[in-house]
């Protein structure tokens, strides 16, 4: 299978209120590689969201580093997906959209916060 067609994967750590200023990839990989990442954060316990335009975006960060500031809004996106998950508001009314956006800003602007930048739009 060419390098095109296979699975990548990566994984993100953030901290808001520990010393991470911004989320960093921890593991990433393609093939076999990303397999295992998925597998060991689904037998963790830990949510897995499948989008080929973030893995690929993540791909080209350095292991142990930081996200830019140019993914602060994609990422605070993803973070909002999971708190969303984990407060059961996945299932919420229309209403919850505006809230979801709530989230989205204001881990946004932890991000860039914590970082000394802007989230970027």
């Amino acid at each position: 299978m060419s390098r095109k067609h296979r699975r990548s994967a990566a994984a993100l750590v953030y901290d808001a209120q520990g010393n991470d200023p911004a989320p960093r990839v921890i593991a990433k990989g393609y093939g076999m590689l990303a397999e295992m990442i998925v597998q060991r954060a689904k037998e963790a316990g830990l949510y897995v969201h499948e989008a080929p335009e973030m893995v690929s975006l993540l791909m080209q960060v350095d292991l142990d580093t930081r996200i830019p500031p140019q993914l602060y809004q994609a990422v605070a996106e993803l973070l909002a997906w999971l708190h969303r998950l984990e407060s059961g508001a996945e299932h919420a009314p229309e209403s919850g959209v505006a809230a979801a956006q709530d989230v989205t800003d204001v881990v946004a602007t932890d991000i860039a916060d914590a970082s000394g930048g802007a989230p970027r739009r």
